[in-house]
C-alpha cells in the first residue's frame, strides 16, 4: 500500500489509544463522519481550536481577523516540533529569501522547509473543500502516520479552513434548513436550487476570488497581510465545479502571463502528476490543462504565482449537488466523495512540495533575485501623475497594500504615454509617483501596470486588461530605462478655514464625491456651478461645489466642511463675496442646489448578485451614503415615489415584461425621480418604447467571403464565439465634461468594456460618453466585436418629464477595483437632474 494510500485509510480511524484520548477525530469531535452532514464555521474553528490544544508543538492557531457579519478567520500553522521552535526565524529567512528584508538579517537557515498554504472554501457554496480541511489537520498530525511526521520536517504548512465563513455558513444553513432527513440525489429535488442570493459570496455578495490583487473586501484585506508577511512557495485554492464535472487540477490551460516562468509551470505538471498518481489508483476521474488560466492577476493561483509561489487552483464537482446527486454519467456523487479528493490532492500537494523542499527554495530565491534584476523587463520604471493629489494616493494605497515599493522621479525622460499610446517626452503634473519594476515584487509591477496586455491565447476565464493608469484615470508613462527613485515627500496638509460668507470646494476625483455625501449626511446645502467661474484670480471647472452661509444658518457648516476636508484631503478656498469675475455669480441660476437624495437600489433573484452588491458595497463602505435594498421582482408594490434615485445594477428583470411594471417605472421618473441604469439594465430599457435609447446593430456582411466564414470545423467547436467575445478590454471614452454626469473628468475617460453593446447617438438626450473611431486601447476584443465598437454612446443622460434617466453601460465600479468610474457613479446619484 503506497503512503497517501495509507494516510486516506486511516482518514476517522483510532490506531493509539493514547492518541484517542488527547486528539479527536472529526468524526470524534462533530458526532459524524465527515460527508454525512455539512458542518457550520463555528464546528470548524472549535474543532481547530481543539486539535491545536492537544498538539501544541506542532500546532499553532492565528486569529488574523473577523468577517463583516463576525466570523472568525484563522491559520492553523502546523509543522514539526523542531521547526515550530523557530517559526519565526523560519518567516524571516524566507523572507529574505524573497528580498524583502532590509537591514541586518541573520545568517541564513540550512535546510529550510518550504511552506504549503492550503486556501479552502472562498465560495461559500463549494463546501467540500472546508470539510477536507479538518481532515488534513487530523492527518498531519496523528502519530500513527509516520508518513505525515516526515512531510513536516521539510515544511510548514498553513491551513486556512475557511476563506468565506459568511458565504459558506449562508449556504449550510439554507441547505439544512432545506434538505429532507436524507440527502436526496434526483437534480430535480429542491435543495440543488439554492435561492438568491446563494452562498457564492461573502456578505456584500463579492467574489472573493476575484479580489485578491484589489483587496476592496475585508476579509481578503486582513489575510493578505499575512499572506505578503509568509510569502509561501505553494498556494493552493479549493474549489468545486458543476457536479457533473471531473476533478480538475494543474497545470493550467493558456493563457498563461508572460512572467510566469518555466520553474513555476513545469512545477505545476510535477504536482499534477503526483496527483494523478493517487486519482488513477482509486479510479478517479480527473482532467488538467484545460478551462482555468492563469491570467488575471486577481485570483487565488495567479496572484500567487505573481509573487514567486506555485500557485494552483483545485476543482472538484460539486456545485448544487447538496449530500448526494446523480450526475448526468449515472453515477451518485457524494460529498464524502467530494471531500476525500480535495483531501487526497492537499495531502498529495504536501507530499510533493515537501519532497522538493530545497529545489523550491532555490528556484524562490531566484526567482526574486531576477526580480531584482530586472533582465528582462521590456519597461523598468513606470510613473503617474496627475493635479489631483487624492488619485495619486489612491495609487498609493493599492502598491501600500501590495507590498510594492515606490517613490519619486522627476527626471525628464521618453516614455510610453498611456492616454496617447505613443512614446513621448513625460509631461510631470502636480503629483507624481514612480514604481521600478526592478525589485522583489517586480513580476507584479509589470503586470499591474502593462500598458499592453499579451495574450498567448484569446480563450480565457475573465478580464483581460486591468492597467493601473487606465484604471485610476491618471496619466502615466512606461520608461524602457532604469530611474534612480527616492522616497516619496509627505503629502500636503489641509489647513482649517474659517469663513463668513462660504467656501469653494474643488470638484475633481472621488475624493470630492465622499466629502459632498458626507455634508449632505450632515445636512449642510450644497450648490454647484453648471459653468466655469474666475474669482480672487483663480479659475474653477463646473461642478465646483460651493458651501455659503446662505441656507445653512441652522448648522455648523464651518466645522463639517472642516471636519470633511481632514477626512478626504481637499483643501476649501474661503469666499468673501459672491461676486465672480469670469462666469456667473453665486446667486445666477447657474448656481445650483444640490438636494439630498434618497437612494435605493434594486436587488432580487431578477439581478446580477455581484452587481448589486458592488453598489450595496460602495454606498456603505466607501461613499457611506444610506442606501435602501428593494427587491426588483415587487417593483408593482413598492411606493417608488419614497425615493428620489433607484439604481438598477445588472439584470434580467423579467418584472418589466410587465406593462404595469413599466408604467410604474416612468411614473417615478417623469416625476421627477432619477432611474440609474447599469450595464446589462441599459440594454433591457433599450428594448422598451419611451426611454430614448437604442442599440447600435451592424448590418451584416453579405459577401461572399462572410458566407463561406460560416463554414465551421467541428474541432473548433469550443472556440467558433471567439470573434464575438469580449471578456474585458479597455476602450477610450470622448466625454462631454460639460454634462453634470462628467464633472470631474477631463475629456477623455477609459472604460472597462464586457461586452458588445453600444448605443444609437441619442437624438433627444445628452450622449456623453461616446465611443468614436479608433477607441480601442487593450486587452482581448474579438474582431467583429471589435468592428461594432465604434460612433456610439455607452453614458447618457435622457430626460422624461421632470425627472432623467441616466444609462451607464458599462459598469463604472467594477468589482470596486476600477477606481476612477466612481466618480461618474456619484455624479448620476448627486449631480444629475439638479
Amino acid at each position: 500500500m503506497n503512503k497517501l494510500k495509507f494516510s486516506i485509510a486511516l482518514v476517522g480511524l483510532i490506531s493509539m489509544s493514547a492518541f484517542a484520548q488527547h486528539t479527536p477525530s472529526p468524526k470524534d469531535f462533530l458526532g459524524y463522519e465527515i460527508g454525512e452532514k455539512f458542518t457550520r464555521h463555528h464546528q470548524i474553528v472549535d474543532y481547530f481550536k481543539t486539535v491545536a490544544t492537544h498538539n501544541k508543538t506542532t500546532i499553532q492557531l492565528e486569529s488574523y481577523g473577523k468577517t463583516n457579519e463576525g466570523r472568525v478567520l484563522m491559520l492553523a500553522i502546523v509543522s514539526s516540533p523542531e521547526n515550530m521552535e523557530k517559526l519565526e526565524q523560519i518567516k524571516m529567512n524566507n523572507r529574505t529569501y524573497a528580498g524583502l528584508t532590509s537591514g541586518r538579517v541573520a545568517p541564513l537557515l540550512p535546510n529550510p522547509p518550504a511552506i504549503v498554504w492550503l486556501s479552502y472554501n472562498v465560495h461559500g457554496n463549494e463546501p467540500s473543500s472546508s470539510e477536507a480541511a479538518m481532515l488534513t489537520l487530523y492527518e498531519l498530525v496523528n502519530p500513527a502516520n509516520p508518513e505525515t511526521k516526515e512531510w513536516l520536517k521539510n515544511a510548514v504548512v498553513i491551513i486556512d479552513p475557511c476563506i468565506n465563513p459568511d458565504g459558506r455558513d449562508r449556504y449550510v444553513n439554507w441547505y439544512n434548513t432545506t434538505v429532507g432527513k436524507n440527502g436526496n440525489p434526483d437534480p430535480q429535488a429542491r435543495e440543488h436550487f439554492e435561492v438568491y442570493p446563494q452562498g457564492r459570496t461573502n456578505h456584500y455578495n463579492f467574489d472573493l476570488n476575484r479580489d485578491w490583487a484589489w483587496q476592496t473586501q475585508v476579509e481578503t484585506q486582513q489575510r493578505l497581510v499575512k499572506y505578503l508577511d509568509w510569502m509561501p512557495q505553494i498556494h493552493v485554492d479549493f474549489h468545486e465545479q458543476g457536479y457533473n464535472e471531473p476533478y480538475y487540477f494543474a497545470p493550467a490551460a493558456e493563457p498563461m502571463h508572460e512572467v510566469i516562468t518555466d520553474w513555476q509551470k513545469n512545477f505545476q505538471t510535477q504536482i499534477g502528476k503526483n496527483h494523478s498518481k493517487y486519482f488513477d489508483e482509486k479510479g478517479w476521474l480527473y482532467f488538467t490543462k484545460q478551462i482555468f488560466d492563469l491570467f488575471y492577476p486577481s485570483y487565488g493561483d495567479t496572484y500567487p504565482t505573481y509573487n514567486g509561489s506555485i500557485g494552483m487552483t483545485y476543482e472538484q464537482g460539486g456545485i448544487r449537488a447538496g449530500l448526494t446527486v446523480a450526475t448526468n454519467k449515472g453515477d451518485t456523487l457524494t460529498l464524502k466523495d467530494r471531500a476525500q479528493h480535495h483531501f487526497t490532492t492537499s495531502l498529495s500537494t504536501i507530499e510533493v512540495s515537501s519532497k522538493n523542499a530545497q529545489k523550491l527554495i532555490d528556484e524562490f530565491s531566484k526567482y526574486f533575485n531576477d526580480n531584482i534584476l530586472g533582465k528582462n523587463n521590456f519597461y523598468k520604471t513606470y510613473v503617474v501623475t496627475s493635479d489631483d493629489e487624492n488619485k495619486i494616493n489612491a495609487v498609493q494605497k493599492l502598491l501600500d497594500a501590495n507590498g510594492i515599493q515606490y517613490g519619486i522621479n522627476k527626471e525628464k525622460s521618453i516614455g510610453y504615454n498611456y492616454q496617447t499610446g505613443k512614446d513621448e517626452n513625460m509631461v510631470y503634473k502636480k503629483y507624481s509617483l514612480a514604481v521600478s519594476s526592478l525589485q522583489s515584487r517586480g513580476a507584479m509591477v509589470n503586470v499591474l501596470f502593462e500598458p499592453k496586455s499579451k495574450l498567448s491565447d484569446s480563450a480565457t476565464y475573465d478580464i483581460t486588461a486591468w492597467s493601473l493608469p487606465y484604471v485610476y484615470g491618471v496619466d502615466g508613462y512606461a520608461l524602457k530605462e532604469r530611474k534612480e527613485i527616492t522616497a516619496l515627500t509627505n503629502s500636503s496638509t489641509i489647513k482649517e478655514v474659517s469663513a463668513n460668507y462660504g467656501v469653494i470646494i474643488p470638484y475633481t476625483s472621488f475624493n470630492s464625491a465622499k466629502l459632498l455625501a458626507y455634508l449632505l449626511k450632515h445636512n449642510v446645502k450644497v450648490r454647484y456651478s453648471t459653468k466655469p467661474f474666475t474669482i480672487n484670480g483663480s479659475s474653477y471647472p463646473q461642478g465646483t461645489l460651493i458651501v455659503l452661509k446662505t441656507s445653512n444658518q441652522y448648522v455648523n457648516w464651518n466645522k463639517i466642511v472642516n471636519e470633511a476636508a481632514q477626512q478626504f484631503n481637499i483643501q476649501p478656498i474661503v469666499v468673501n463675496s459672491g461676486f465672480v469675475e469670469k462666469g456667473s455669480d453665486f446667486g445666477s441660476a447657474d448656481v445650483r442646489m444640490i438636494t439630498k437624495p434618497k437612494v435605493a437600489l434594486f436587488t432580487g433573484d431578477q439581478v446580477s448578485v455581484n452587481d448589486a452588491g458592488e453598489n450595496w458595497c460602495f454606498f456603505e463602505q466607501q461613499l457611506n451614503y444610506p442606501l435602501s435594498l428593494i427587491n426588483a421582482s415587487s417593483i408593482n408594490n413598492l411606493n417608488l415615489k419614497a425615493y428620489d434615485v433607484i439604481i438598477m445594477p445588472d439584470g434580467y428583470y423579467k418584472t418589466l415584461k410587465e406593462k404595469s411594471a413599466i408604467e410604474k417605472i416612468k411614473d417615478f421618473v417623469s416625476d421627477g425621480g432619477r432611474l440609474i441604469a447599469i450595464q446589462g439594465a441599459v440594454n433591457i430599457l433599450a428594448e422598451l418604447d419611451d426611454f430614448g435609447i437604442k442599440n447600435k446593430n451592424e448590418k451584416d456582411d453579405d459577401t461572399d467571403s462572410s458566407k463561406y466564414a460560416d463554414l465551421k470545423k467541428y474541432e473548433n467547436r469550443e472556440r467558433e464565439d471567439l470573434p464575438n467575445n469580449i471578456p474585458g478590454a479597455i476602450y477610450k471614452v470622448e466625454m462631454d465634461n460639460t454634462h453634470p454626469l462628467a464633472y470631474g473628468y477631463a475629456s477623455t475617460y477609459f472604460t472597462l468594456k464586457q461586452d458588445a453593446n453600444i448605443y444609437e447617438f441619442m437624438k433627444d438626450g445628452w450622449n456623453v460618453g461616446v465611443l468614436k473611431k479608433d477607441n480601442y486601447v487593450t486587452g482581448f476584443t474579438g474582431f467583429k466585436v471589435k468592428n461594432k465598437l465604434k460612433d456610439g454612446t455607452l453614458f447618457g443622460v435622457y430626460e422624461m418629464g421632470k425627472g432623467s434617466v441616466v444609462y451607464l453601460s458599462d459598469n463604472p465600479i467594477f468589482r470596486l477595483f476600477w477606481e476612477n468610474g466612481k466618480l461618474l457613479l456619484s455624479n448620476a446619484v448627486f449631480m444629475v437632474g439638479q
